[in-house]
């Protein structure tokens, strides 16, 4: 992946929200491709956690009305709500629709504790949340089978299935599959959030499964000595670890005053997750200040190891965020 590739995060859960129409979602896809710096049109997932318009579909649309970005969803939260099969199928014609341009990015979503809406979500879809790793672990290795051969059959904790062939194969041989995870990064109040045994199982788990890890909330010195981490477990699964890809699902926030960047961007946050983050919190996840803080906040996460730069607009006014990055930081990157 090139070493400055820069992702525009969709906001697909603003449309719920009242403060942008869905259509404007596609303009803004369309715009992102026109413009030529980016690489990628990433949007989020949650079925009743955080609603917005469903993951597949919208892309699906986005495959319509563009035709050299990649199309991602960092990180398909349901995915382990999600039946592989029926979701192999779906995202196998994503693929054949986009001319090979599907990106998957799959996380373990919140756990039952993270609120009431998370824990209904997995209710409804009879998912317990102390089972999410395993049908993550079981649904990729279920995937990767489907995507590639004929006449599959699976036997496992959570699926079981014989001869199964899925048609149209996906273009890309092999679809890309990577993780989405953050055990290392910023609780919303400032903390840690995992043990050291739970962070190691998080990374092998990329190690051994995903193509690439995409991460949130980390500064470069961070990712770099994380990344590095994912690295050295991959060497240990006989895996080659230039491989796998890195990837960073950031916020940006171009203005001139950096501390009123940074409080726009937590009245976003808070009202787009539902949630009241710490100035801390969104401080580590967003890159904030004047044309010229950002383009060298964001050239020291380049250099740090990051080949993808996911972006997302932390302002209800989009458009004017995006123009500004176009005509005042991007420039920097493409000279």
């Amino acid at each position: 992946m090139a070493a400055s590739s820069f992702g525009l995060i969709l906001a697909n859960r603003a449309v719920v929200l009242g403060a942008i129409k869905a259509r404007d979602l596609i303009d803004f896809a369309v715009d992102a491709e026109q413009s030529g710096v980016f690489d990628a049109a990433w949007v989020g997932d949650s079925l009743v956690a955080k609603p917005r318009l469903e993951a597949v579909t919208l892309l699906s649309a986005l495959a319509a009305a563009t035709s050299r970005v990649r199309l991602g969803v960092g990180c398909l939260a349901t995915f382990v709500h999600r039946h592989p099969v029926l979701f192999a199928h779906q995202w196998a014609s994503l693929d054949a629709l986009s001319g090979g341009r599907a990106w998957l990015a799959v996380c373990l979503g919140g756990p039952d504790s993270a609120n009431a809406a998370q824990a209904l979500e997995h209710a409804v879809m009879g998912v317990r949340s102390e089972e999410r790793v395993g049908r993550l672990e079981e649904g990729i290795g279920i995937l990767r089978k489907l995507f590639a051969e004929t006449k599959v059959s699976h036997a496992g904790r959570f699926y079981r299935f014989e001869g199964v062939t899925i048609e149209p194969r996906p273009v890309q041989q092999p679809c890309p599959i990577w993780i989405a995870s953050n055990p290392t990064g910023l609780t919303w109040k400032g903390g840690a959030s995992a043990s050291e045994g739970v962070v190691e199982r998080s990374f092998r788990r990329v190690a051994r499964f995903a193509d690439g890890w995409m991460t949130n909330k980390l500064s470069p010195e961070e990712f770099t000595r994380q990344f590095g981490r994912i690295q050295a477990l991959a060497r240990e699964e006989g895996r080659d670890p230039g491989r796998i890809g890195g990837a960073l699902y950031h916020n940006i926030n171009i203005r001139e005053d950096r501390q009123a960047a940074l409080e726009e961007s937590k009245t976003f946050l808070d009202t787009y997750y539902s949630s009241k983050f710490s100035p801390a919190f969104v401080e580590g996840w967003t890159v904030a200040g004047s044309a010229q803080q950002c383009i060298e906040e964001l050239r020291r996460y380049f250099a740090a190891g990051v080949g993808h730069m996911a972006l997302r607009l932390t302002s209800w006014d989009q458009r004017g965020q995006l123009e500004r990055f176009l005509g005042e930081v991007a420039p920097a990157f493409t000279r």
